[in-house]
């Protein structure tokens, strides 16, 4: 019974010291390690969301750019670093829900190290095709890849990039196979696809939309669940006869294991302030986000699907991110 109580004491404890934390907390600036270089989708939420946030939370959110290994130093930085709502993970999904796939050696675990916050938006891609490609629909291309196996090519940003594993899943999913061209990153393969060096890309829509209004590309289908409300005419790659087919990138904020929950939440809570000003708000939708901002459960849950979803993924196309 003394220990028992003594183990409740501990515990009743560390909450309360929990509590006095988030009542002071932040005192002092806060990092928000972004794990690629500056100028992606990543970086320029964070940018927008960090300003709004500095003024709410009477600190600064510092912008902390580590690129490299596809986000994996980045996050392992987060992953590393004393829970105490200092240090911030702002990324994309890869990190978190790809990685521990892709990567031998990993040198953290994104479920057991980082603790989900919230997604902040999700943006889909668009699967765009060269208007020499007899193709108008993802049944047009499916029939096209079982009648040339092995001759229609997609260009990515390279192996495990977001737009090569959009292509890999429709591979998994349709049983098909669309070969592979990496190139060195997604300006590259739209170039190579623009040029028709490359019959398909699944890309970002910001990068595409203007090519596919001048007719230089052909847009045939989004990657997500639901059509966009930046394009309603396109439909779904899940609606056009591959049931199931989900793929959308999204940016969100972790923290480190172990941050006291009333830290987090206030980072939430911070996050959906800042996200009521137009400027914050329409700089993501411009260019196709979609806002979520929901909670850590549905984070967490949403993690492990993606992350089961890509395991297979890349188990079946033998990719390697080494």
């Amino acid at each position: 019974m003394i220990l028992v109580a003594r183990v409740i004491s501990v515990a009743m404890g560390l909450a309360l010291a929990g509590q006095a934390a988030a009542q002071n907390y932040p005192t002092k600036p806060v990092r928000f390690v972004v794990p690629f270089a500056p100028g992606g989708s990543a970086d320029i939420s964070a940018r927008g969301l960090s300003v709004r946030m500095s003024e709410s939370l009477g600190q600064t959110v510092v912008i902390d750019n580590h690129g490299g290994a596809g986000g994996a130093i980045g996050a392992e930085i987060v992953a590393k670093a004393p829970p105490d709502g200092y240090t911030v993970l702002y990324t994309t999904n890869g990190p978190v829900t790809v990685n521990q796939s892709l990567q031998k050696g990993l040198r953290y675990d994104p479920m057991k190290d980082l603790m989900p916050v919230t997604i902040v938006a999700s943006l889909p891609s668009v699967l765009v095709v060269h208007p020499s490609l007899p193709a108008t629909s993802v049944k047009d291309v499916i029939a096209l890849a079982k009648a040339r196996p092995g001759q229609i090519a997609f260009a990515s940003g390279g192996p495990g990039a977001s737009n090569h594993l959009a292509a890999e899943l429709l591979n998994y999913l349709a049983n098909i196979k669309l070969v592979h061209i990496p190139y060195k990153g997604g300006g590259p393969a739209a170039i190579a696809v623009l040029s028709g060096e490359c019959a398909l890309l699944f890309a970002t829509m910001p990068s595409v939309l203007g090519h596919v209004k001048a007719k230089r590309l052909v847009a045939i289908a989004v990657t997500s669940e639901k059509r966009s409300a930046v394009t309603p005419d396109i439909p779904t790659i899940a609606e056009s006869g591959i049931p199931g087919y989900e793929m959308t990138s999204w940016v969100g904020i972790l923290v480190p294991r172990g941050t006291p929950e009333p830290i987090a939440s206030r980072l939430l809570q911070e996050a959906k302030k800042a996200m009521q000003f137009p400027d914050v708000r329409n700089r993501l939708t411009s260019e196709g986000y979609e806002i979520v901002l929901n909670g850590p459960e549905q984070m967490a849950l949403r993690m492990q699907v993606e992350a089961d979803k890509w395991a297979k993924v890349i188990k079946a196309a033998h990719i390697s991110g080494d």
